[in-house]
């Protein structure tokens, strides 16, 4: 956790441009930077391949956490089903809907249509959080959430720790299984939007980045994590996480209360 970053905007002008080249020049260019995309994507797969390969470790599947329905069993969140994903959402106690964690709603706003097609792989969806229930729920029917949340506030380890990450789980009858867990930057399939902002020539206009001399510099990371309602990215007292401006309702003027630090 680290202090949120002072407002910023994002129409900063750009003074770096890439060189300008025929288009058989651009061709080569491309293909030769292909090749190392296939080998990045080959060597993907080979790390996919060796995470299914990792042991796991069982679980007490009658773990209670606390849903709409009150306290359910870990199992009850396979739905049925043999495979299980969990997002493991920060949450600041007290705040508004815009004072709650950036980088986690960006990560829950992201994977909300993902479920579809994890169901149809035979793999549940579920969101959990240290928050108390009574908090959780207006926060979810806020967003729209269509994918069940629920409270871990007292529920132990592994469903009840490490907020602002993903678990993974498998059921044999009625025994679960955690098989794996990743947090930091693993979090970031959960939106496409960080491989898109990859693609662009400048990037995720971050300041970590290797970029060239001219290219624009400077911005936290993050930086557009929160924006105001005209839609500029910052983190004054009048911004939301930035999904939250699609919701109704959403506007700059409710008191804030937030923490001060973003995931």
């Amino acid at each position: 956790m680290t202090s949120a970053p002072e407002h910023r905007t994002a129409r900063t002008a750009a003074t770096g441009r890439p060189p300008v080249v025929d288009a058989s020049t651009w061709q080569a260019a491309r293909d030769e930077l292909l090749v190392r995309e296939k080998a990045h994507t080959r060597a993907g797969d080979a790390l996919a391949a060796d995470r299914r390969r990792l042991p796991m470790v069982e679980v007490d599947g009658g773990a209670e956490v606390v849903g709409p329905d009150g306290p359910v069993p870990l199992l009850d969140l396979f739905a049925g089903r043999d495979e299980l994903v969990v997002y493991r959402h920060m949450w600041h106690d007290g705040a508004p809907h815009q004072g709650q964690c950036e980088g986690c709603t960006v990560s829950a706003w992201g994977v909300e249509d993902a479920a579809v097609y994890l169901h149809a792989a035979g793999v549940s969806l579920a969101v959990v959080t240290t928050g108390p229930w009574d908090e959780v729920a207006p926060f979810v029917a806020f967003m729209g959430y269509a994918q069940p949340w629920y409270s871990v506030r007292e529920t132990p380890a592994p469903l009840g720790e490490e907020m602002g990450s993903f678990a993974c789980f498998l059921r044999d009858g009625d025994r679960a299984f955690l098989t794996y867990t990743v947090t930091g930057r693993g979090v970031e399939v959960a939106n496409p939007v960080f491989a898109l902002l990859d693609m662009t020539p400048y990037g995720r206009r971050e300041a970590w980045q290797d970029v060239p001399d001219g290219w624009p510099q400077g911005h936290e990371a993050c930086w557009y994590w929160r924006t105001d309602a005209d839609g500029r990215a910052g983190w004054g007292e009048d911004t939301r996480p930035t999904p939250q401006w699609t919701r109704p309702g959403a506007t700059p003027v409710e008191t804030l209360g937030r923490h001060g630090h973003h995931h």
